[in-house]
């Protein structure tokens, strides 16, 4: 049972920045009068928003903010559930969702979303429509159980029974076959293509033999090829290193000149320079008689002899420049021999390395021919490795089968249980064992309001009106008070089985304004015949303009005025 203990709230609609905190379990019934907008409603909107985030009466969350300090909107609700204490704070500019068990905050860190949905699955085990459908009664916004959709109704019955497990159930079951369903499909894809795998295993183990013998052929063929060419090679080899011996005894014999040229040139500059020094004596003596520094006569003796003295040492010089000249020449000669000389080691080195290149890239094909060769008479020579491999296969293969009919004969029970599980299963048979009783006490509570009709739900909660004037009635064919009075009904009958199966049972009820309109010549006689059925285990608020038939019925009175634009218990 939910036994809702206090309720407070600051800058909520009306309500100014002081908490208006109201006791819910003080008296078993509480009268709420006061005038039009002084708030005596705002305890139904501060009730639901703080508990499903959502106010009873149709106006927005941002209205829900007092618009003179427009911010700081506060919430506080505190219940118990058994012996566990909870309270929930709901707040607004701040934005504001706490949640206390045992005045330890909860996890903070989920989504508000998350929290909320935990909330009223874990904890209050009540949607909005079906705490609504069990505590609240209100002229205003209140949707009463007859004017919900189908859909709707079933839901809150469902809460009530403690059967939406069901559905959730249901809708587990669903996503549990559609994930079977995927995994099937996956090990169906993953066993074509195992059998794929395995054709393709037993044709290569097939040709294997057939294309090896001519592939080890062929190679072998290549080999023979590659050896010849090998052989070739070496003996081109060894001619060029052969002629590269040669050619290097000639370059050593032919080394060498272009240090003697270089001596025979420095010599051949002297020996010009003595053969000018000469001429020019020559020429002296020979065009002068008379010296033409001093003017004084050269002695013709003297002349004589250095004229025949120049010309001796003349053609000994000119002998010995012809000999030079000619070895000069020969060590040219022998120069421009070297230099041919080393011009052809060069090309024969790089032919050289050349057919060294290649020799060593015909072995190593030779090599890799050979490992290939040798690689396929293994797989000529054993079949083990082949065989095991489809052998491997072909398991896989038989445990795919055998987890593909797990995963099948798996979805055939999930199927029959979610059958069971969906709305004309289970559900409908404990619906259905519920209903004489749901109808019994609903007409228990008309007649308690001296309405003497038979008014029964059928398995769709389709109703079915009978009266001593009529036979066929449905709930729009009555008046609004008549409606007022089934709705009370089903109220209480809601209430009623609540507190049977103790799911959805809970210590409030508030009834806003029912006795100050369409209830109006109800009068209070009739409440209180109904009001000692219920407040045994409830605590009764009822919100009216309505005070003098009332008033004296009530345990407490609480009476809300506007003081200066702001809601206030007085």
């Amino acid at each position: 049972m939910i036994l809702f203990k206090t309720i407070r709230w600051r800058n909520f609609l009306s309500t100014g920045n002081n908490f208006t905190e109201i006791n819910l379990k003080e008296s078993k019934t509480s009268l709420i009068i006061g005038s039009n907008g002084a708030g005596k409603s705002t305890i139904l909107d501060a009730l639901t928003f703080s508990l499903f985030n959502k106010p009873f009466r149709k106006i927005t969350k941002g209205q829900l903010v007092n618009t003179v300090n427009e911010k700081e909107c506060l919430v506080e609700v505190e219940f118990d559930i058994g012996k566990t204490q909870w309270k929930v704070i709901r707040g607004i500019k701040p934005n504001v969702f706490e949640i206390y068990k045992n005045k330890t905050i909860l996890n903070q860190s989920s989504a508000a979303a998350d929290q909320q949905k935990w909330l009223e699955e874990q904890v209050l085990k009540l949607n909005y429509k079906s705490f609504t459908q069990i505590v609240i009664l209100g002229s205003a916004s209140f949707v009463p159980f007859m004017q919900l959709n189908a859909p709707v109704r079933r839901e809150v019955i469902e809460d009530l029974l403690d059967i939406k497990i069901f559905s959730v159930m249901s809708l587990l079951l669903r996503e549990r076959m559609r994930g079977t369903n995927e995994r099937i499909r996956e090990l169906s894809i993953r066993k074509d293509l195992l059998e794929e795998k395995i054709d393709m295993q037993n044709s290569f183990i097939q040709e294997l033999e057939e294309t090896g013998k001519k592939n080890v052929k062929s190679k072998k063929d290549k080999l023979v090829t590659l050896s010849r060419a090998v052989n070739e090679n070496k003996s081109e080899l060894e001619k060029l290193t052969d002629n590269l011996d040669v050619i290097n005894k000639d370059i050593e014999m032919s080394s060498g000149s272009n240090k003697k040229l270089r001596k025979l040139g420095n010599l051949r500059g002297k020996l010009s320079q003595k053969v000018s020094t000469i001429t020019k004596e020559h020429k002296f003596f020979t065009d002068n008689t008379v010296c033409p520094t001093c003017t004084q006569s050269i002695d013709e003796e003297f002349r004589i002899d250095r004229i025949n003295d120049a010309k001796s040492k003349a053609k000994e010089l000119e002998k010995g420049y012809k000999e030079l000249e000619e070895a000069i020449r020969l060590e040219e000669e022998r120069e421009n021999q070297f230099k041919e000389f080393t011009k052809e080691a060069s090309k024969l080195t790089h032919e050289i390395s050349k057919t060294s290149t290649r020799i060593s890239g015909l072995e190593n094909q030779t090599r890799e021919i050979e490992q290939e060769i040798q690689t396929i008479t293994e797989q000529l020579k054993n079949r083990t490795t082949e065989r095991n491999a489809l052998e491997k296969l072909l398991g896989e293969l038989e445990g795919l089968q055998k987890e593909q009919s797990k995963e099948t004969e798996r979805n055939v029970y999930n199927e029959f249980a979610h059958a069971l599980m969906k709305d004309g299963g289970v559900k409908s048979k404990i619906i259905k064992r519920y209903l004489p009783l749901m109808n019994q006490q609903i007409n228990k509570y008309l007649q308690l309001m001296d309405f003497y009709i038979n008014f029964s739900l059928d398995e769709e909660f389709k109703e079915s009106v009978k009266s001593p004037v009529h036979d066929k009635f449905v709930y729009e064919s009555f008046s609004e008070g008549e409606k007022m009075r089934i709705d009370l009904a089903l109220l209480f009958t809601w209430r009623e089985i609540a507190r049977m199966k103790n799911s959805a049972n809970t210590n409030l009820l508030i009834l806003d304004e029912i006795f100050d309109s369409s209830l109006d010549g109800f009068g209070t006689e009739y409440f209180t015949k109904i009001i000692k059925y219920v407040v045994s285990d409830a605590n009764v608020f009822v919100i009216s303009h309505k005070t003098d038939d009332l008033i004296d019925q009530f345990d407490r009175v609480i009476k809300f005025d506007k003081l200066k634009g702001f809601s206030k218990l007085v």
